[in-house]
């Protein structure tokens, strides 16, 4: 009997014992659970409240940083320009910042130009670097892209450059030219000589400021205010009466086809002044007793129809260097031909402006010695588009305004290709 109580007494105190060492266990669980760890030390806890709200809601690239260097905090546009890697700033001007603020509680601001991430052209990111004390042991960081900004400033000072220079030209030529007059004045023959001059001159500061207030009035006005349906053929038939002269001087055929009743949305105005810009063009920068094209055609697209005018010239043509600078203002392929038509080097621009504001986009295709094809896509106007889907697709239409069409016929779908071979029965305008 004594035996069994014995054994019941220690059967009952290792059941204490057991109870009280899984009791410890758990609530050594718990603590354990609760204990900052090294990486939580590193989490949004550690900094004061309200920071996350605010470095969420900055347009700036946030960095915070703590006494170790280690990243505490940082956005997603820091990760975007490379400044973090690894949990560590990467930008070692940035991080001695960082440490010198740190130890003397100085605010600091610096201007870098970091190397562009994942490019292996070697270009440089402008950024601004502000670097503040966060509290007694972290350092913020806030970063700012300054690289379109200055690319802004650079295209200003150009254009203003530009400008300057190339009003210099016609107004130094007039001082000159008068200056001759005044002095011929006993010759008839030179005074003659020398107002056609004066003439020629003044023509091309005209056109100049003219095309100066173009630029700024497609820059600055919404086209979609006024805008309207507008006819394409009308368009077409506006451009080619704009450089009649021109090619008839040069005995240049102009030949005018596509799809008929086409119509797109937007500002006439602007829509004419940028087509006539595109022939005006072809016609300059052919050589005499050749061919320009203009065809038009309506094309599919994910967003919507979209019309196609394309301007084919026979040309000098322009090399690919030259290619992706054609549209800059004042950049002219020949200066010395230019000057000869009397070009300014803003017509392309103005063509580039007038398409992005009407939700369009202008491109060329183009080799050396071969000519050029630009083509103006625009979007076709909705009433357009549903006359389109009641119309048999291969109906044949009279061009009006001079377009002389076959329906479903226009320019070629490769650029590469010579659109003069496609244009559907050409009416030839002398």
């Amino acid at each position: 009997m004594d035996v069994n109580a014995a054994v019941a007494a220690v059967a009952a105190i290792a059941g204490v014992l057991t109870g009280v060492i899984a009791m410890l266990a758990f609530r050594w669980s718990e603590r354990e659970q609760k204990r900052p760890t090294r990486s939580s030390l590193h989490t949004d806890a550690v900094l004061p409240p309200g920071v996350d709200t605010v470095l969420s809601v900055l347009r700036s690239s946030a960095v915070v940083l703590d006494e170790a260097d280690a990243v505490v905090k940082a956005s997603s546009a820091a990760y975007a320009l490379g400044l973090v890697r690894g949990g560590k700033l990467a930008v070692e001007p940035m991080l001695q910042m960082a440490r010198d603020t740190r130890r003397d509680g100085e605010i600091r601001q610096v201007e870098l130009d970091l190397p562009r991430r994942g490019t292996g052209r070697g270009e440089a990111l402008a950024v601004s670097a502000r670097v503040a004390p966060l509290g007694s042991r972290l350092v913020l960081l806030l970063v700012e892209d300054l690289t379109e900004a200055r690319r802004i400033e650079a295209v200003r000072r150009d254009f203003v450059a530009n400008v300057s220079h190339e009003l210099k030209t016609p107004v130094g030529a007039l001082s000159l030219l008068s200056e001759a007059v005044m002095d011929a004045s006993d010759d008839p023959e030179a005074v003659e000589r020398f107002a056609g001059r004066m003439q020629i001159e003044a023509t091309r500061l005209t056109s100049l400021v003219q095309e100066l207030i173009d630029l700024s009035r497609v820059q600055n006005d919404d086209p979609l205010e006024d805008a309207e349906p507008v006819r394409v053929d009308e368009l077409v038939a506006e451009a080619v009466d704009r450089c009649r002269h021109q090619a008839g001087a040069k005995q240049i055929t102009m030949a005018a086809g596509g799809t008929a009743d086409l119509r797109v949305w937007g500002n006439r105005g602007q829509l004419a002044a940028a087509l006539g810009n595109l022939v005006e063009n072809a016609v300059n920068y052919s050589p005499a007793r050749t061919r320009v094209g203009i065809a038009a055609r309506s094309v599919n697209a994910p967003g919507g129809d979209h019309i196609e005018i394309a301007v084919t010239d026979q040309g000098i043509g322009i090399s690919d260097k030259d290619k992706e600078r054609i549209f800059e203002r004042f950049y002219r392929v020949d200066p010395a031909r230019s000057r000869a038509t009397g070009g300014t080097g803003l017509g392309l621009a103005i063509v580039k402006h007038v398409a992005a504001s009407h939700g369009g986009e202008v491109t060329v295709w183009s080799a050396e010695g071969q000519g050029s094809t630009f083509t103006l896509r625009l979007p076709e106007a909705g009433a357009a588009r549903d006359r389109a889907h009641q119309q048999p697709a291969r109906e044949t239409r009279a061009g009006g305004a001079g377009l002389a069409v076959e329906a479903g016929r226009s320019t070629p779908e490769s650029p590469e290709s010579n659109a003069y071979e496609t244009l559907p029965a050409p009416e030839v305008l002398p």
